[in-house]
């Protein structure tokens, strides 16, 4: 399954409780065989001393910890009387054993004596842990390792682990592998001649199948498991039987990682219909495609034509080419992936299934060779196996991977590992690494957009590399990588979808952890990381299929302390991909209907520069690549130019952060104009324009490829619903139980009378007030004022609210606290108004005392801690923010 790999896949990965066994069972006398998985002393000496990365990552060297000198020093640990104990056990046993036939029965009773001992020895309290590590000096040190499943298992020893699938696909055997290759030429856009035919679309009624899928999960239904290989059982034969060496039908298949071939007809000798494969468990969701044809005809003019694509619009109209990849050109010319194709046209389907509206792309071509293995792509694929196969070679890589530590985010829903990179150089001090900022990437969320992972694995490329812009970044930033969120929709081919049948870009905020493991799990992985330190950037890596060039979808801050900030990186890296990346088409609008999208739920969690990276399928349309289609490494180049930029976003000189801004003031003025002009109105642009709010100008990305949510399965709806009953319950049982309103008011009568004592002992004047007002005490019942402490200073406006219908005072005694409290409004912050207003009492006819204001509208939450302290204290002090 893995031609790159094929020594290793005659490995097996030892089961950990058959290995626990014949450990003990050897060291005991009792398996007296060899076998090749145990390595001797000096070998397992020898690794450790020389592979430093040992001491660090020791649980992933499974093997290597099942060695004789590991159960001796183990048992040196042990104390002696239970040593003992346990050596007379087993002299025991192995008398009884040895006495009578070895049958299944004994075999049982000894495993049970053993694993009995060995589960009595870890429940003492100092030997709760037998994982052993060791130190430099070969001494044993007994502590936890990081929890095994925290990291994956790519290891030289080991094989690659095999994609899951969900069981109802089936998945051919053969092996597929495609090189690396870059055009020496530029490869233009096709130029329309306006005579492009456009075929008829007839159908099975008067073509041939000659591929179709049986089963193939649709709406309704939905992913219950996986197993690697798929489908069990005998993989059926779906191309058609060749009637001999002159038959040139084309035979199909596209059961293989990302492919998605539904059904191909023969309409003519050389044409062929084509229906894609939905997302699975939906029935939408055709844009990708990737499929496989042999029997080729050199001299033969084919013409393909896929009937069910869903968007309207697309780059084949403009002039974008099909892939088209050779196995002979890449076996004996090593060229690998090429645009090719003519008559391309892209239209409107005249069927109609009365639900929804498709679309045809056609396109004619003239295969290079006979009898030649092609294959046909929307873009250059990058499966799950050429992630893997990638992060292998990182792993073991000495250099590489003393600053790259890789582990497992989480399991998807098929349960293929998401796989998480943390790569920074190590810090000599807590402090230099407590210092460090960090920058989130991730790629791939969309299945079918390959060109994130391009995009990626050139910035791993770069970040990886010993050149010193990549080791200064290193030095200053913790990177958090994630290359693929979505690896089941990336195996079965999907466009947008995980196996959830929904967009996962649409689910960032989802409460189902189970259902959506790789976006909840990297949500929290953030939220973790915004504990600890600061987050500079998060990106996230995707693909446009409607229009060119590469640009960015950010956010806009209202706050003008941070007004165009956001800006300040896509202007940037324009300027360092000039011919690549486009400024203008970036948009920084946050719609409703983006809400569950990873960059606002990261910008809503606190992160600035929050973006989606969109990475045509097409090419440029500027500088010296215009007309031209991107290539892998024009692809590649971007993820160097994404390093590039951050290290001119965060140069200590703000020369050029300080021009960017400029610049963008200039831009934005200029847009302004030109809004107002098309709507025929005049603005002094002078002075308020920079009062406008952006959004109002901003134009929607309703243009974008994003795709509207289509709300959870039901089965998945009423899971959350559950949930949401649960927590609601949950906080619920939090709160104290209801007080009766005979002791409310007995609480409220002490806490009143408490309150009015202390003023009289703090207040000489309160003395003489008392005696203007005989009736103070005697109306206490009736007063409605309470001081309400509060011991957290964090006041939320629940408890605003409750103050403003309970709390009320006196007119005079509005007078004798508010020159108390006259210091204190002196020296309020700026943008603070500090105002001691007085409230309306239960007796309406009393009126505010003379110079005092009217109540204003309280704002949301105290301005500072220190504030917060002042108004539990003094009940009548307001604090007012600016809206």
């Amino acid at each position: 399954m893995f031609p790159a790999l094929e020594t290793h896949l005659k490995q097996t990965i030892p089961d950990p409780y058959e290995d626990f066994m014949y450990r003990h069972l050897q060291y005991y006398g009792y398996f007296k065989a060899q076998r090749g998985s145990l390595p001797n002393s000096a070998t397992h000496q020898h690794v450790r001393k020389n592979n430093p990365q040992y001491l660090l990552h020791g649980s992933l060297g499974g093997k290597d910890d099942l060695i004789p000198d590991t159960l001796q020093k183990e048992k040196l640990l042990w104390p002696t009387s239970l040593s003992s104990a346990v050596h007379r056990q087993i002299e025991a046993i192995n008398r009884d054993f040895h006495s009578c036939h070895p049958d299944w029965m004994q075999w049982c009773s000894l495993i049970a004596g053993i694993t009995g001992m060995y589960s009595h020895m870890l429940s003492l309290p100092h030997l709760r842990s037998r994982q052993l590590l060791y130190d430099e000096l070969d001494e044993v040190n007994p502590r936890l390792r990081e929890p095994q499943e925290l990291f994956s298992i790519l290891s030289t020893k080991r094989p690659l682990l095999a994609p899951r699938w969900p069981i109802e696909c089936e998945v051919i055997k053969e092996n597929i592998h495609h090189i690396e290759w870059a055009p020496p030429q530029p490869e233009y856009f096709y130029q329309p001649k306006g005579n492009e035919k456009v075929p008829e679309i007839v159908g099975e009624k008067k073509g041939t199948v000659v591929y179709q899928l049986d089963s193939v999960p649709t709406e309704g239904s939905y992913f219950t498991s996986s197993r690697v290989g798929g489908k069990q059982g005998i993989i059926k034969e779906l191309a058609v039987t060749l009637q001999g060496p002159e038959d040139n039908t084309l035979l199909f298949e596209s059961r293989f990682e990302s492919g998605n071939l539904q059904k191909a007809v023969r309409v003519d000798t050389y044409e062929y219909e084509l229906t894609l494969r939905t997302d699975l468990y939906t029935n939408k969701h055709t844009q990708w495609f990737y499929f496989r044809v042999q029997n080729t005809r050199k001299d033969a003019t084919y013409r393909f034509t896929i009937v069910n694509l869903l968007k309207p619009k697309s780059l084949y109209t403009v002039g974008m080419k099909p892939l088209l990849y050779s196995q002979m050109d890449a076996n004996t010319r090593n060229i690998g992936w090429r645009r090719e194709g003519n008559e391309i046209k892209y239209y409107k389907n005249n069927t109609d299934d009365g639900q929804q509206p498709f679309y045809c792309l056609t396109w004619t071509i003239q295969f290079p060779y006979d009898q030649d293995t092609c294959f046909f792509a929307h873009f250059y694929p990058y499966t799950y196996t050429d992630l893997q196969c990638y992060l292998l070679s990182v792993a073991n890589n000495p250099i590489q991977s003393q600053f790259c530590k890789l582990q497992t985010l989480c399991r998807s829903l098929a349960g293929n590992t998401v796989y998480l990179l943390t790569i920074t150089n190590p810090s000599q001090t807590p402090q230099e690494a407590a210092a460090k900022k960090a920058v989130v990437l991730s790629a791939r969320v969309h299945p079918g957009e390959s060109n994130g992972s391009w995009v990626m694995k050139g910035f791993l490329d770069f970040i990886l590399s010993n050149s010193p812009d990549a080791q200064l970044l290193r030095d200053i930033f913790v990177f958090k990588v994630l290359p693929m969120l979505n690896p089941d929709g990336v195996i079965v081919g999907n466009y947008r979808c995980s196996l959830a049948g929904r967009d996962l870009n649409r689910h960032y905020k989802t409460i189902l952890k189970e259902s959506f493991p790789c976006i909840w799990y990297t949500r929290n992985m953030i939220k973790r990381l915004l504990e600890e330190r600061e987050v500079l950037l998060y990106c996230d890596f995707h693909g446009h299929s409607r229009k060119n060039n590469t640009f960015l979808y950010g956010c806009n801050n209202n706050n003008r302390k941070y007004w165009l900030h956001e800006r300040v990186f896509p202007l940037m890296l324009s300027k360092n991909a000039p011919d690549k990346f486009s400024f203008h088409s970036c948009n920084f609008k946050v719609q409703k209907c983006k809400e569950g999208t990873g960059r606002v739920v990261m910008w809503r969690m606190g992160i600035l520069n929050s973006y989606t990276m969109e990475s045509t399928f097409g090419g440029s349309t500027l500088g010296s690549k215009r007309d031209t289609h991107f290539t892998i490494e024009d692809l590649k180049s971007l993820g160097y130019h994404v390093c590039d930029t951050l290290l001119d976003f965060c140069d200590p000189d703000q020369t050029k952060f300080t021009q960017c801004l400029a610049e963008l003031k200039e831009l934005l003025r200029q847009e302004i104009h030109k809004k107002f002009h098309e709507l025929g109105q005049d603005v002094d642009l002078e002075e308020s324009w920079s009062d406008i709010s952006l959004s109002d100008i901003e134009s929607s990305t309703s243009g974008s490829d994003s795709s509207l949510s289509d709300g959870l399965p039901v089965h998945l709806a009423n899971i959350a619903d559950e949930l949401t009953q649960k927590k609601k319950m949950f906080k619920k049982k939090k709160k104290k139980s209801l007080q009766t309103r005979k002791q409310r008011n007995e609480q409220y009568q002490k806490k009143n009378l408490m309150w009015k004592l202390k003023l009289t002992e703090d207040t000489s004047e309160f003395a003489s007030t008392l005696q203007k007002h005989p009736a103070f005490f005697k109306n206490s019942e009736n007063s409605s004022f309470l001081p309400m402490r509060n011991e957290n200073p964090r006041l939320n406006e629940t408890n605003l609210n409750r103050r403003d219908k309970d709390t009320s005072l006196d007119p005079s005694m509005a007078t004798l606290i508010l020159p108390k409290n006259k210091g204190r409004m002196q020296n309020k912050k700026p943008g603070f108004t500090v105002s001691c207003s007085p409230k309306r009492t239960i007796n309406s006819s009393q009126e505010p005392a003379p110079g005092m204001k009217p109540n204003w509208p309280r704002s949301r939450y105290p301005a500072t801690r220190r504030d917060c302290a002042a108004m539990a204290a003094h009940p009548s002090l307001h604090i007012y923010t600016y809206p």
